[in-house]
């Protein structure tokens, strides 16, 4: 890596180019064409590998120069490059390591990449799919529990031939979507001379799954294709007679009790399971039951702690788990990515829904608080509840489905006792730029008066029911809480945080708040390496925010995680959370949760802004005096420096305006409006140049390129009014 007295054009930078748009009030930054390099980790192939094993990987990106390790989220996962071999690493898994799915970040040159995902089994043995076998009679021959590491190709089918013993029930699984890959796959099982047997297109999301007893001895026929017969996309297929779990019942569990759960799935009966009455299919489930505790440390620090990334809940990776607290939970026996169903964590009594209460007339009653665990049992299912309120007042109305990984589309309905629509409510979450937060469960407050019945409806907009619709219905008074977390502004192509020295990037907050309340959150930073700083950032009576991220002109090169912590104040009360770190999977598609926040410090950027003083007060209505100082790293090639606010509040303006190229400081006059609510506010400003850079240091063509740099935030502390 060149020192700093090397030629500035050297010097790299990757921040996104910026645009403006408004949006509730804000100015926000819209993506522009232009922007330097940074690192991207498109694929992986294979997308895992067996505990206590090793396995060759070939890595897929963009601005790959300088590549040089691969990070996972778990220390038992290491990789080394393979000599000789470009984008090879070989990646060792400790026999401890438990199944699951985990982040794979690479490290480079130009920063750190986003996240992909990288799967672990246990008992099972890992097999290549050998490129040909492109027809029933050329199908690879493989094992009952075996994990097949394929590609899919272009206009093709790849086959497999598996041997099973009649009465045996295999499952096949594609991991693909859940894995980050694009393949939208489709799965059939036949006879050797071709007779169709079962077959599978989105059952986990877009992940095809076949569940299928042989009816005889022999050898079957598993084909997989790519619904679009496209190329290129990897899976990981997973052919097992081995016990698997589709979902728990209830899937919620009361802090300091123990629950007993009842986990459905097959081949339960080796591990204790007996028969269900529950099918799926064309078969029975079989279920187990097992007693389960929760961590009182998820309710204190609203955390959901998985173990597979939770992707089989829809066919694009949502956030939609962003406001769910709890965990997924390992049952006894059953060792196994992907069996691990998601539970909600409460303080609230757990109930289960009794039938018959299909009827407004003859509703099942509560007592609140509670929460409520329901399934719509037969297809055009309708829950009905009642309950009267102990006391006047706001109340939170939350159907869990689609965040414990049910089926149903839900809707909820509040009635009178005569059976009269006071409010419905439906689907609920914020989208943000690359977040996506929006999913289909209901939730919301609503206000209701003492000592009156209540009467509620839960039911499947599209009427459907099964063993996968189930859900929770969460009544409780309304109290102030919020769901903080941040995600890298990149657009369209996800990427990681990288700051280069003497400049500074940001993340996109977004804050779900509980309890009628928009308490103000101020966000804070762990385990930052020497010479990186963040500024205490206080997002006010609002749902979305910036942070930016800054690093010294000497600070010294770095890749690792870090941590950020939200806190707010609400009536003597202090609500503290750990700011849930996603990512973008691809373009516009989809926003996925990781366990760290990574970061890297690489070397010299090309200018800097400073806002002067750091911190001031100023009254609604009256105007902040500052001064933006400009520092250009790079003494060449860099002119006029266009300013933009960076996602200022709208009570909050500043006109955009250009720093010359002679210019190193300039008056910034931020008018504070006279209906600002009075607060803490952590403000930015947004600097776009020209900068002339070519990725070859020995190149002479140096084209220029848009680069946009935040500045070091600046505190307003918002008075009332002078009278």
């Amino acid at each position: 890596m060149p020192s700093r007295g090397v030629s500035p054009h050297r010097s790299l930078l990757v921040l996104i180019a910026v645009g403006v748009c408004a949006w509730g009030g804000l100015v926000r930054p819209a993506p522009l064409a232009a922007e330097l390099p940074s690192i991207r980790l498109h694929r992986l192939q294979p997308l895992g590998a067996a505990a206590g094993s090793s396995v060759e990987v070939e890595i897929q990106g963009a601005d790959l120069e300088g590549l040089d390790r691969l990070l996972f989220d778990h220390p038992g996962i290491s990789a080394q490059p393979v000599p000789d071999k470009e984008r090879r690493f070989l990646v060792s898994v400790a026999p401890d390591v438990p199944p699951g799915t985990y982040d794979v970040y690479l490290s480079g040159r130009f920063g750190v990449s986003n996240p992909r995902l990288f799967m672990v089994t246990q008992g099972l043995g890992d097999v290549a799919d050998q490129g040909q076998n492109h027809s029933p009679e050329a199908a690879q021959p493989v094992a009952i529990d075996s994990a097949i590491n394929g590609v899919a190709d272009g206009n093709a089918v790849d086959f497999y031939r598996v041997p099973l013993v009649a009465g045996q029930r295999v499952l096949i699984d594609c991991h693909a979507q859940r894995l980050d890959s694009e393949l939208d796959g489709v799965l059939a099982l036949t006879t050797l001379d071709g007779r169709p047997l079962a077959s599978s297109g989105d059952y986990f999301g877009q992940d095809p799954f076949l569940d299928f007893v042989a009816p005889v001895d022999g050898d079957y026929v598993i084909a997989l294709h790519d619904l679009s017969y496209r190329g290129g996309a990897p899976y990981r297929l997973v052919v097992t007679a081995r016990p698997q779990v589709e979902l728990v019942f209830p899937a919620a569990v009361q802090v300091g009790q123990t629950a007993t759960l009842t986990a459905l799935g097959r081949n339960l009966a080796s591990v204790g399971g007996r028969p269900s009455a529950w099918r799926l299919g064309d078969w029975p489930l079989e279920e187990l039951t097992f007693p389960l505790q929760v961590s009182p440390e998820l309710l204190e620090r609203g955390e959901f702690r998985f173990r597979d990334h939770p992707r089989h809940h829809s066919t694009a990776p949502t956030a939609a788990t962003c406001t769910l607290v709890g965990a997924q939970v390992e049952v006894p026996g059953v060792n196994a990515a992907g069996s691990h169903p998601p539970v909600l964590a409460t303080s609230d009594k757990v109930v289960l829904e009794s039938e018959p209460n299909d009827n407004q007339d003859a509703p099942q009653p509560l007592t609140l608080p509670l929460v409520v665990a329901g399934r719509f049992d037969p297809p055009r299912d309708a829950d009905w509840y009642e309950f009267t309120p102990p006391e006047k007042g706001m109340y939170a109305f939350n159907v869990y489905c689609e965040r414990i990984a049910g089926r149903a589309d839900p809707y909820l309905v509040i009635a009178d006792e005569r059976g009269g629509r006071i409010h419905e409510i439906d689907d609920y979450g914020h989208r943000v730029n690359a977040f996506d937060g929006h999913l289909r469960d209901p939730s919301q407050e609503v206000s209701l008066e003492a000592d009156r019945k209540y009467r509620v409806l839960v039911q499947d907009r599209y009427g459907r029911g099964g063993a996968r619709y189930h859900y929770l219905l969460e009544i409780r008074p309304a109290e102030a809480d919020f769901f903080p977390a941040v995600i890298h502004r990149s657009n369209p192509e996800p990427r990681g945080l990288t700051l280069f020295r003497g400049t500074a990037d940001w993340l996109d907050v977004v804050v779900h708040h509980r309890g009628n309340v928009r308490t103000d959150v101020t966000i804070t930073a762990e385990q930052l390496p020497p010479g990186v700083h963040m500024t205490p950032t206080t997002i006010v009576n609002d749902i979305r925010g910036t942070v930016v991220f800054w690093a010294d002109a000497d600070a010294p090169v770095f890749t690792g995680p870090i941590r950020l912590w939200a806190t707010a104040e609400h009536e003597g009360r202090t609500i503290r959370r750990e700011v849930r770190p996603y990512s973008r999977v691809r373009g516009n598609v989809g926003s996925s949760p990781q366990r760290e926040l990574m970061l890297a410090v690489r070397e010299e950027g090309p200018f800097e802004l400073r806002i002067e003083p750091p911190e001031i007060e100023v009254a609604a209505g009256a105007t902040a005096d500052l001064t933006l100082h400009l520092v250009r790293h790079w003494p060449q090639g860099i002119g006029t420096v266009s300013i933009q606010p960076l996602a200022f509040p709208g009570t909050f303006h500043l006109g955009n305006f250009d720093m010359a190229a002679e210019v190193a400081s300039s008056p910034l006059r931020i008018t504070v409006q006279s209906n600002a609510r009075p607060g803490r506010y952590t403000l930015s400003v947004l600097g776009q140049a020209q900068v002339p850079f070519h990725k070859d240091p020995a190149s002479s063509e140096r084209p220029q390129t848009l680069v946009s740099i935040p500045s070091r935030p600046v505190t307003i502390s918002v008075v009332p009014p002078q009278p």
